[in-house]
């Protein structure tokens, strides 16, 4: 009966989703990674809702990246994202508090900017991703830094510099110092990954995700009516500044891919 009235309730909202999109005209597509009922009472559970986007040229392997994290696998075939693919997951970021992520998987084409841009101002997390064996792609990060910290004005956006395709040792096309260098410039952190041998895939989002959570602990970030970037679920706790030494550093050193 419960189990019943759970599923019914999450009906709506999904049926909502599809037809706000539609009418807006923009190419979206759902990835179901529960099932309606299970999707709900998870919902009922998590404290706080982050919603995070993936930003980056195209084929640097953000669905890559995204698969990996949510569902654990990877495939060496991989359509091109459409428009925009939506994917859920939830951290468990303290004891008793748990984080739900909604990550969006955004198309790196230019023809598809005009729908992905429309999701840039409700995020507050974004992953700034380029490929280590492709030079452009990581020319092209500073391009999309600005365009989205333009969009979102006059708020802002954490953001996270992913280097992905550390398999791809021999065909580096970017330093390691490069690299650390812009992250420093742009005052975020640098983590390399690898979707295929999943190497500090999980440890990329769990570093934004906390780097967002203690941003909220210190009153910088906060829930607003009409923006989605954070959310309060239904058991959300009262947050408190961390210690100073508990401080994570910018620059991180990341294990190496070992495939």
């Amino acid at each position: 009966m419960i189990a019943a009235a759970l599923c019914a309730a999450s009906l709506p909202e999904q049926q909502q989703l599809h037809v706000n999109t539609a009418r807006a005209g923009l190419c979206f597509t759902r990835t179901p990674l529960v099932s309606p009922c299970y999707s709900h009472a998870m919902d009922i559970l998590w404290q706080y809702q982050f919603r995070i986007i993936l930003l980056g040229d195209s084929t640097v392997g953000k669905s890559s990246l995204l698969k990996r994290f949510t569902d654990g696998i990877y495939s060496e075939v991989a359509d091109p994202t459409v428009g925009v693919d939506f994917y859920a997951r939830s951290l468990d970021i303290e004891p008793g508090v748990k984080i739900k992520l909604q990550l969006w998987d955004t198309a790196g084409q230019e023809r598809f900017r005009s729908i992905t841009t429309s999701y840039y101002r409700n995020s507050v997390g974004g992953l700034l991703v380029f490929d280590l064996s492709n030079r452009k792609t990581f020319d092209h990060v500073r391009e999309w830094h600005k365009e989205v910290s333009e969009h979102i004005l006059p708020h802002h956006m954490v953001y996270i510099l992913i280097g992905h395709k550390s398999d791809l040792n021999k065909d580096r096309k970017v330093s390691r110092d490069e690299a650390d260098q812009l992250a420093a410039e742009m005052g975020i952190r640098y983590v390399e990954t690898s979707a295929k041998c999943n190497s500090n895939v999980d440890r990329a989002f769990e570093l934004l995700t906390r780097d967002i959570y203690e941003l909220m602990k210190m009153g910088e970030i906060v829930t607003r009516d009409g923006w989605d970037g954070v959310k309060s679920g239904l058991t959300a706790k009262v947050l408190y500044p961390a210690d100073d030494d508990e401080g994570l550093p910018t620059a991180v050193a990341e294990k190496g891919c070992h495939c």
